[in-house]
């Protein structure tokens, strides 16, 4: 066993010690409410910690089988995804052939781009050539009804659901001297500060949130986001061993990708909202879909991925 697989089997018990004292003041709130009360904020609480244990596992496993295994779950995680998201999109017949492209070519070469390591194509790809041939594709069709709308919900779910998503195993492509063999980690590092600032965020909004950002859009407050960024921070700051960045490399890296993870989520609110909908799907019972899971990680991956590189290769 190499010190890379000890170091993520640390990680999973870790997080598996965490999801149980999450777990622990979980009940012991709720053994706390009055008999036949129904608390909603410690029920939905309970529920995200829930469905956590079983991301934990998935990704757990994936970074244990390495790099194939990390492409091969977000090459499916993006497949899920684009699926949510285009299920609430304005669609045409005219444009069945251009969503194919995107499933069954695009989607599959921009992974390709990803784990061959050509930086100079899957950062292009899907912003450059697949906002310029698809909606030539659907053009050749002839069908101009709703077509800007239909075009660029397109483009934003390869976007969301592809170029993003992608950006979280293409961290295993930077070229950082002394790590090149421990990238992987840096996987477990984005996901568990921004996951886990997240949960925390809600907790401490629910329970201390008074000024809300959005009122008309969604129950996030300012206070929860300052008590979730900085919980990332210290998160962060504890895993900074795992990482190339160092102790306040580490705790500022993780406070920005927490931070653009929660403004991000957001977005989806919105889209929610426009739409009408409460969750993305129903794929995880009482948690949504993939879009609902990893909404915040979808937006902090870029930039976590260009300030790694920019700051760290």
């Amino acid at each position: 066993m190499n010190e890379t697989t000890s170091d993520i089997l640390l990680l999973a018990f870790g997080s598996f010690g965490i999801l149980f004292a999450l777990t622990f003041v979980g009940e012991v709130l709720r053994a706390r409410e009055e008999p036949g009360f129904n608390n909603p904020v410690l029920d939905t609480y309970m529920t995200r910690v829930q469905s956590w244990w079983g991301m934990v596992a998935f990704v757990g496993i994936a970074l244990l089988l390495g790099r194939h295994g990390v492409m091969l779950l977000f090459a499916l995680t993006s497949f899920a995804a684009l699926r949510e998201f285009l299920t609430l999109t304005t669609k045409a017949q005219a444009d069945h052939i251009s969503l194919a492209l995107g499933f069954f070519v695009v989607l599959p070469l921009q992974y390709i781009f990803v784990g061959f390591g050509w930086d100079g194509l899957y950062t292009v790809f899907i912003p450059v050539y697949a906002f310029l041939l698809l909606p030539i594709v659907s053009a050749l069709r002839g069908n101009s009804e709703r077509f800007l709308a239909r075009v660029a919900e397109t483009q934003w779910g390869l976007m969301i659901a592809v170029f993003c998503v992608s950006h979280v195993p293409a961290l295993m492509t930077l070229d950082i001297d002394g790590y090149q063999d421990r990238a992987v980690l840096m996987i477990a590092f984005l996901v568990m500060v921004v996951q886990l600032g997240d949960l925390l965020e809600y907790f401490f909004g629910r329970r201390i949130g008074k000024t809300r950002i959005a009122p008309g859009l969604s129950p996030k407050t300012w206070e929860g986001v300052a008590c979730g960024v900085v919980s990332a921070m210290l998160i962060g700051g504890l895993l900074n061993w795992i990482t190339p960045f160092g102790l306040f490399g580490a705790m500022a890296m993780a406070g920005v990708a927490s931070l653009v993870g929660m403004l991000g989520s957001l977005v989806f609110a919105a889209i929610k909202r426009e739409r009408g909908v409460k969750d993305w799907s129903h794929l995880i019972p009482g948690q949504g879909g993939f879009v609902d899971q990893l909404d915040s990680v979808i937006f902090a991956a870029p930039i976590f991925y260009h300030f790694t590189r920019y700051f760290y290769t």
